[in-house]
């Protein structure tokens, strides 16, 4: 039966990635997402409900619009299957703690998603996609905690690390991070609570470090290169959801059991 769970949830993950895809191109350019069909950004040609099945439309058509020919971005298969994974993890990890849970994690992965994809882009992360998804997670923590006041210093504690990053902003004067990197570190302590979040800064610090290097080796970026930093954020936040705990009672293993 979990099966069938899974792929229905898979599915729907790859429909939300679809629409997210148009959130995502409607922000960039100005638009609501709320109304109109989606068309072709070249040609401008609405398209149909077979230009739109999510992943297989960009394979059938071959990675090219039916209608002008002109290439398909990656953008949107990847996001569409990476929301997809997203949701099916979620499916795993959380659906067990509740239906509202999972629902408030859907509701804000969603929004990560939204805020990977544009940082990565324009290096800008919008406080109109961070806003509400630290609202959101914040009624899941409410929700979680009920307000028990020995529990809710997690979320305190949570939210703590993000002054440490609003410090490097105050320090470079906003050139080695931004204020929307302040506000993505609020919702990842909300979201994560104490300590995955030190897990989280940590694995985010660790995987742009090896990336900076890399790209300064093989693509000739320098210390002053501009690299989006919430990309990193959001792929540690993942990773301490669903594997903090093990990565924290495994370094206390190793760190009391030498």
């Amino acid at each position: 039966m979990q099966i069938y769970f899974s792929i229905a949830t898979f599915l729907l993950g790859l429909i939300v990635g679809s629409f997210l895809n148009c959130v995502i191109y409607r922000m960039e350019e100005g638009k609501s997402f709320l109304k109109g069909r989606s068309f072709c950004p070249y040609c401008k040609h609405e398209l149909s409900w077979r230009d739109l099945i999510p992943i297989f439309s960009f394979l059938l058509l071959r990675r090219k619009c039916r209608y002008c020919k002109k290439p398909i971005s990656w953008q949107y298969p990847l996001v569409e299957l990476g929301t997809g994974i997203l949701f099916v993890l979620g499916l795993l990890f959380v659906f067990n703690s509740g239906i509202w849970d999972f629902i408030c994690y859907l509701l804000v992965s969603s929004f990560f998603v939204l805020i990977f994809v544009f940082d990565l882009k324009h290096y800008i992360i919008p406080d109109r996609l961070v806003w509400p998804a630290i609202l959101i997670a914040f009624l899941y923590q409410w929700n979680l905690y009920q307000w028990n006041f020995l529990e809710m210093k997690n979320l305190a504690l949570g939210v703590l690390p993000a002054f440490f990053i609003l410090a490097i902003i105050i320090v470079s004067r906003g050139k080695w991070m931004g204020l929307g990197d302040f506000s993505l570190t609020i919702l990842m302590g909300l979201f994560l609570g104490f300590p995955k979040i030190l897990v989280a800064l940590f694995f985010a610090f660790f995987l742009g470090a090896i990336i900076g290097i890399s790209l300064m080796i093989f693509k000739g970026k320098t210390l002053k290169s501009e690299i989006p930093f919430g990309p990193f954020l959001i792929t540690a936040t993942f990773i301490s959801f669903f594997w903090g705990q093990q990565i924290i009672n495994g370094y206390l293993r190793f760190l009391f059991n030498p």
